[in-house]
C-alpha cells in the first residue's frame, strides 16, 4: 500500500479519530464541499464528486488489500463522496436562486444527518452495495445513502419551500 492511498482513503487521517470515524469523514466532507460550490458551484461539485469517487476506488482497493479488511473504519473517502451527493441539492438550489450556499444551512443539517442514518442503516441498495465485499462496494454503499439522502433533502426542501409557504 502507497502512503498516497493510505493518506487519500483516510482523507488526510480523518479516518483515524475515534469514534466514528464515518461521522468524522462526513463532517470533514462539510468545508470542502463549501469551497467547492464557491469556487466553483454545482458543476465543480459535481465534477469533484465523480472524481473523487474514482479515486476512493483506487486508494480503497490498495487499503483493502494491504490490510486485508475489505471495510476498513478508517477509510472515510467513501463518506465524502456519499455526503456530498447527499449536499447537491443545497448546491445547486444555492446555484439556482444566486445566494450564499451557507443560507440553506438546513438543507446541511438534513443532508448531514439522513446520509448518516442511510449509511449506518444500509437499506435496500446501500446495504446490497455494502455486502459486494470490494472497494467499489465501500465506495457505492455511499453513493446510494447520499443518493437516499439527496431526494430525501430535496423532497423536505419541496415540503417547506413549496408547500408549507
Amino acid at each position: 500500500m502507497t502512503a498516497l492511498a493510505q493518506m487519500l482513503a483516510t482523507v488526510f487521517g480523518v479516518g483515524n479519530m475515534r469514534p466514528a470515524p464515518g461521522t468524522w469523514g462526513s463532517a470533514a466532507a462539510l468545508p470542502l464541499l463549501w469551497a467547492l460550490h464557491t469556487a466553483g458551484g454545482f458543476t465543480l461539485v459535481v465534477i469533484a464528486t465523480l472524481a473523487v469517487f474514482f479515486v476512493g476506488i483506487w486508494a480503497t482497493g490498495e487499503v483493502t488489500r494491504a490490510t486485508g479488511n475489505h471495510d476498513p473504519s478508517e477509510v472515510v473517502i467513501d463518506e465524502v463522496v456519499g455526503q456530498w451527493i447527499a449536499l447537491w441539492p443545497v448546491s445547486l438550489g444555492a446555484g439556482f436562486m444566486g445566494i450564499d450556499v451557507l443560507r440553506l444551512w438546513p438543507g446541511w443539517v438534513a443532508g448531514f444527518v439522513l446520509f448518516r442514518l442511510f449509511d449506518i442503516w444500509k437499506p435496500g441498495l446501500v446495504g446490497r452495495a455494502d455486502r459486494r465485499n470490494d472497494a467499489v462496494g465501500v465506495m457505492l454503499d455511499d453513493v446510494h445513502a447520499g443518493i437516499f439522502a439527496a431526494l430525501c433533502t430535496a423532497a423536505l426542501a419541496f415540503l417547506f419551500h413549496g408547500v408549507l409557504t
